[in-house]
């Protein structure tokens, strides 16, 4: 008995050439890229939350051993809730005065958390406090963690904008993902911006 053969048809076989053929040729890069900017924000923003986070506890260890530094402590506090308060959605990311804001306002809590810090030497016992002492480890930590989330982002978005911009990403985003505008990258708004705060007291 003979065995029956099957043959693929001509169009099927075409259909998965060009699939082939188009996987290749960086067709799926450009939204490749878009959820890597993506990611990289969510972890600037989940590290700016988890510093935002640390700073309550921060503020009233310190009061506890500085209750005449109030007008720091309040700036610390309203910087803080400013900062909280501008969140960036992933399709804010083209947005320059969105994204010039949001900057502004971590600049400035960023600032008043030095100044916070710079009130510890006058108080030799605050220093010396345990909580206060985990409390600037867990700082330091996050400062560095922004550091480097922010680099990430800054490689994704240059990675993505690279992409629209060059062959064959080029013709790819005027075919198919026109939509997808350049993102916008993090600027420094104050000096010395990308470095993390001092926060070491020896």
């Amino acid at each position: 008995m003979a065995i029956p053969r099957y043959r693929f048809p001509i169009g099927l076989m075409a259909v998965l050439f060009l699939a082939t053929l188009l996987s290749g040729c960086g067709i799926n890069n450009i939204p490749r890229y878009d959820e890597q900017v993506k990611s990289a924000w969510a972890q600037v923003e989940n590290q700016y939350q988890r510093r935002a986070d640390l700073i309550p506890n921060l503020v009233e260890t310190v009061q506890g051993f500085a209750r005449q530094e109030r007008e720091t402590l309040r700036e610390v506090t309203e910087a803080r809730s400013r900062a909280t308060s501008i969140q960036i959605s992933a399709d804010d990311l083209d947005d320059p005065e969105k994204m010039r804001q949001f900057e502004q306002a971590q600049a400035q809590l960023t600032g008043a958390l030095s100044r916070l810090m710079a009130v510890s030497e006058r108080y030799p016992e605050l220093r010396s406090n345990e909580n206060f002492l985990a409390l600037q480890s867990q700082l330091e930590g996050t400062e560095n963690r922004i550091a480097v989330a922010r680099r990430d982002y800054v490689t994704a978005v240059e990675r993505f904008n690279t992409e629209i911009r060059t062959f064959p990403g080029r013709i790819w985003h005027s075919i198919l993902y026109s939509d997808l505008p350049m993102r916008e990258n993090f600027e420094a708004t104050a000096e010395n911006a990308e470095q993390a705060p001092r926060v070491e007291f020896e």
